[in-house]
């Protein structure tokens, strides 16, 4: 090991993500300290979850009442909205229709409805007349359909290159390009090639990884890490089929996975992206056909997830029935149908958007984990599965996460 340079730190951040810089903005803002480093092992910012995500801001209504995700999204999302106005970046303020794609589907309208109230969400239920107003080409089995008024679409990478910006003009310290090799946890302190890095405090929010640093520091070793890979298809910009607002079908709720959905750029261009699919990844870093495999990961993955259909736990193998196989091309066209019934082959193609999803899974309880997870360890705090609206989240999930470890100490 060639450590030539000893660094100190108040916090030392791994994972410069949405939540990674929403935290150093955090700690930074409530005058905690200025002595923070973020460590990321990319040459840039962004090029795993964060930067791959949809680039949806969610509004409230999928989670269930009491949840974190459902006391951070709402306030979380009006923050980031306030400070993307702030710095005059692009944001489309479309809204979401949430429709029936069958008969069976239409009570969940009415529990999704029930939920966003809960949880301080702006939605309503809307008929046939007013679905056609917002988006012509789309169709309730029901005629009923939920309207989201405040969901909104970004550019996650434009968001995230902006927070660095800041970030590093108010004096934080952002390492990129620096893998870690080794973890001395009582003694405090990082290696990697470069750097021995001290620290008073580590947060640990590494996305796909979080679980296993985690470990290291004897913490939720009973949780871990399944990757599911999203995979995105767009219109064409041929397409006769015009979509302006998010589309989403009714998801099964009990599976933390939404169903593929129509979702229209940050910039108003008439780019519209179509997925994410959610299938089994073979790696934590598969985007690419067999680059990123982790076999032996893979298989361990595998045998789980065989368990979880044979004991059919929480509707999963209805998700294998109907969402594993979803980036076949015929297969997903079949599933838009059901809410873009005018919707052919012919009217999309692929996108290069690819994602890794880092479902959070409960070995003792044989369950994925729906919520955040966030563990204190020694001198550590780590957040794991930092899914979905963790993007939309970030500022106030900053603050709960800082108020519940370090702090409390």
């Amino acid at each position: 090991m060639s450590i030539f340079k000893n660094k100190v730190y108040d916090f030392v951040i791994i994972g410069g993500g949405m939540v990674g810089l929403s935290l150093a903005r955090q700690i930074l803002e409530r005058g905690i300290s200025k002595s923070i480093c973020i460590l990321d092992k990319e040459k840039e910012l962004g090029l795993h979850s964060s930067g791959r995500n949809s680039g949806v801001l969610h509004a409230g209504i999928y989670y269930k009442p009491n949840s974190i995700k459902a006391k951070v999204c709402i306030s979380g999302s009006k923050r980031l909205k306030e400070w993307i106005k702030d710095k005059k970046l692009p944001i489309n303020n479309c809204g979401k229709l949430i429709i029936p794609q069958s008969e069976d589907l239409d009570c969940q309208l009415d529990e999704l409805l029930k939920r966003g109230k809960a949880n301080g969400a702006k939605v309503e239920l809307i008929n046939e007349k007013e679905i056609y107003r917002l988006c012509p080409h789309a169709k309730s089995a029901t005629g009923r359909a939920i309207w989201s008024e405040y969901t909104s679409v970004v550019n996650p990478r434009n968001i995230l290159n902006h927070l660095e910006k800041e970030l590093i003009e108010k004096g934080v310290t952002i390492l990129k390009d620096q893998r870690i090799l080794d973890f001395q946890i009582y003694k405090k302190y990082i290696s990697t090639s470069k750097f021995k890095i001290n620290y008073g405090h580590l947060i640990n929010c590494s996305g796909v990884e979080a679980a296993q640093i985690a470990h290291k520091f004897d913490v939720g070793k009973e949780l871990y890490i399944i990757p599911f890979k999203g995979i995105y298809w767009q219109l064409k910009k041929v397409s006769l089929i015009k979509i302006s607002t998010n589309l989403y079908p009714v998801p099964d709720l009990n599976m933390p996975f939404l169903g593929v959905h129509f979702t229209p750029d940050s910039n108003l261009s008439g780019n519209v992206s179509i997925g994410p699919t959610a299938t089994f990844s073979l790696g934590r870093e598969n985007y690419n056909g067999l680059k990123g495999v982790e076999f032996a990961r893979s298989l361990r993955n595998f045998t789980t997830i065989a368990r979880l259909y044979y004991s059919n736990s929480g509707g999963f193998r209805g998700y294998i029935h109907k969402q594993s196989l979803q980036n076949i091309p015929l297969l997903m066209i079949k599933e838009a149908k059901k809410i873009i019934p005018k919707i052919k082959l012919n009217d999309i193609e692929p996108s290069k958007k690819v994602g890794i999803r880092s479902q959070l899974y409960d070995s003792l309880n044989n369950k994925f984990e729906d919520d955040f997870i966030c563990k204190n360890g020694y001198h550590s705090t780590h957040l794991m599965n930092a899914i979905s609206p963790a993007f939309t989240s970030s500022f106030e999930l900053a603050d709960l996460i800082i108020d519940n470890s370090f702090l409390s100490k």
